[in-house]
């Protein structure tokens, strides 16, 4: 049963939180025991600590290379000393028309040097912490943002489907073109030479992103998609992914397999991937169940599930307290939020058992969240869990529940949304409450840039984020 009324998080005791949990009749467990947080886990031929992993958020920090700066060096030096058996690295574009924002990073022959050595400092930072016996995973998000592309800091879509809903708020023009098949064939072999070089900079592994709307994960709804290979049915919509990880594992066969993957855009059917075809809000997840075992079939050996568009309706991909400026206060209660994401998320781990999936979506339940986490690894609905804006706010969250047995309230992420607001503003992204001496003055930025692009927008016009 949804619960309609959105509330702000307002649960000090995790009494009350099970009691409005019980009162919506929503499924998300909660456990006593953390345990199984910190149990160890083998995915490939590598074995993590715990079942904790820091999600990619990008900080938008690279110089214009692509290569990592101070700030993006000082991020994962935090995150390495945090606790997280897996790091996941943020999303790096595999070709400079890709990236969706200037400062974004790509992963390129003049930025390979540096990233190995972003990489053996990371390695580093956790050794000298944790000791140099206990195994830290690092895994490199390669994206294409498609219709969300800005490498010089303006629109520069390249789009796979029109998408009506998608298109008003760039906005798109109704003759603007798709990006060919031929076009996305060479699109694979960029993907393959990130991989390599990867690969040669030091990460265990690379996911091949396909969430948020972003390319891949366009491809994967490009149902009106005609006189294609690559869209119309459900094999060929499904066939960059899947042949890009097939052409990754025969080119680099050491190095893990991964994909963040959409279960769920939220944008209606026929141009919402995991969307129901009878018109419902709710997931149809026979598709996206359907992708999972295929990919398990390549080789991939880890999908971290997500769901929703940051641009469309974003509490589906993050439950928060407050909008982004301009944004509305969703329709529904922030846990309703939750019970999808642990919805969605079981459902990928029983497609394919064996699979090592990353549940997410927690955040919004503040210190409560690994209770709620612990419950799901010892249910057997997802294999580990990840914090993505949580990490921004409070990136040592693992080590602090693993000598204290629970997090510090003060320090958890507020679900205020003011990290979405610096992305779409154009300044580098992380925590202005929690990190404030760095990041407030970042976010003034943002807060100014917004406001000056909305000023130009006609009142009648989409709100462009």
């Amino acid at each position: 049963m949804s619960a309609p009324v959105h509330e702000r998080f307002r649960f000090r005791d995790r009494a009350a939180l099970e009691r409005k949990i019980a009162r919506f009749g929503l499924e998300i467990p909660l456990a006593d025991d953390l345990r199984p947080l910190f149990s160890p886990l083998t995915i490939g031929q590598r074995t993590v600590p715990n079942r904790l992993v820091t999600l990619p958020m990008e900080g938008a920090d690279a110089d214009p290379d692509g290569a990592p700066t101070e700030l993006t060096v000082r991020r994962y030096l935090r995150f390495a000393r945090g606790g997280c058996g897996l790091v996941w690295f943020e999303a790096a574009a595999v070709r400079p028309e890709g990236r969706s924002n200037p400062r974004q990073l790509m992963v390129s022959e003049r930025t390979a040097d540096s990233l190995s050595r972003l990489v053996e400092e990371t390695r580093r930072a956790a050794a000298e912490k944790f000791g140099p016996a206990r195994p830290l995973v690092l895994i490199l998000q390669l994206t294409h943002a498609g219709r969300f592309a800005k490498p010089e800091g303006r629109p520069a879509p390249v789009i796979a489907q029109h998408n009506p809903v998608l298109d008003a708020r760039i906005p798109l023009a109704a003759d603007q073109p798709l990006i060919s098949d031929s076009s996305l064939d060479a699109l694979q072999e960029d993907y393959v030479r990130a991989a390599r070089l990867a690969a040669r900079a030091g990460f265990d592994g690379v996911d091949i992103k396909a969430c948020h709307g972003y390319l891949v994960s366009e491809l994967l709804a490009s149902r009106t998609r005609a006189d294609s290979r690559y869209g119309g049915r459900f094999e060929n919509r499904s066939r960059f992914l899947l042949e890009t990880a097939r052409k990754i594992r025969a080119a680099a066969p050491g190095l893990l397999l991964a994909s963040r993957l959409n279960m769920f855009d939220s944008t209606p059917w026929p141009f919402g991937f995991g969307a129901d075809a009878g018109g419902s809000e709710y997931e149809d997840l026979s598709e996206p169940r359907e992708l999972v075992r295929r990919l398990a079939a390549e080789g991939v050996s880890l999908v971290a599930v997500t769901c929703g568009i940051p641009y469309y309706k974003p509490h589906y991909g993050r439950p928060f307290d407050t909008p982004v400026e301009g944004g509305e206060i969703p329709p529904e209660h922030p846990l309703a939020g939750v019970a999808r994401w642990v919805r969605i998320t079981a459902a990928a781990q029983t497609a394919a058992p064996g699979l090592r999936v990353v549940g997410a979506g927690l955040s919004w339940l503040r210190q409560h969240f690994p209770h709620a986490a612990a419950a799901i690894i010892a249910s057997g609905k997802a294999s580990l869990i990840g914090a993505g804006r949580e990490a921004f706010a409070y990136p040592d969250w693992a080590a602090d529940l693993e000598a204290r047995g629970a997090l510090d309230p003060r320090r958890v992420c507020t679900a205020c949304s003011k990290c979405s607001e610096m992305l779409r503003g154009g300044s580098r992204v992380g925590c202005p409450v929690r990190d404030a001496g760095v990041y407030i003055p970042e976010y003034r930025k943002a807060r100014e840039a917004s406001r000056s692009a909305a000023g130009r927008t006609r009142p009648d016009s989409p709100r462009g984020d």
